[in-house]
């Protein structure tokens, strides 16, 4: 009978590292997925960016601005940082205002770039956390992911927006709600 008590712990033992090795291989490959989506998230809003920096700059007759715009677009993976942080010093020498709807897009995308860049920035730090961990690298959990990387650009610093010409469609009330506004 005590030797059955031996063979239950070890059993249980056993099970215990199983379950907390297979969380944490899911864990990783889940922190690395989440970063490759910021990745692609962050592309997408960079190149919108670029390409509302070039329709502004075509208005605005802006030739600087515009080779940036073309450079951000047309670069590769390894000039994007640089193609980008040159596109953010030339939006910077230009004087956005907001009161035409493409200076209006195009404040609004850049600040996109900024939150999504933050997002990205956090979960590149998770997955480089977690690849760091002693029995994630002892087991080489993360050796089927490419290690992720940050991307480092200058906040762009926009102007507030004014307040939007247009005036604002509010939906008209369904069914009851008209009912009880009548009483």
């Amino acid at each position: 009978m005590p030797g059955m008590w031996w063979v239950v712990s070890a059993v249980t033992l056993i099970v215990v590292l199983s379950a907390y090795l297979v969380w944490t291989a899911h864990r990783v490959e889940r922190v690395h997925r989440r970063a490759q989506s910021a990745t692609r998230a962050l592309d997408a809003h960079l190149l919108r960016r670029a390409a509302a920096a070039a329709v502004v700059a075509e208005r605005a007759d802006s030739v600087e601005l515009y080779a940036a715009a073309r450079l951000a677009l047309d670069a590769g993976p390894e000039e994007r940082e640089a193609a980008e942080n040159d596109l953010t010093r030339q939006l910077a020498t230009v004087g956005l205002t907001g009161t035409d709807d493409a200076g209006r897009a195009l404040i609004v995308i850049s600040r996109r770039v900024v939150l999504a860049r933050q997002v990205h920035t956090d979960l590149v730090r998770d997955a480089l956390t977690a690849r760091r961990r002693p029995l994630v690298r002892l087991l080489r959990m993360a050796r089927g992911y490419e290690r992720p990387r940050y991307f480092d650009i200058v906040e762009p610093v926009m102007p507030q927006l004014p307040p939007a010409s247009r005036p604002v469609a509010v939906p008209a009330p369904a069914g009851p709600v008209e009912a009880v506004a009548h009483l």
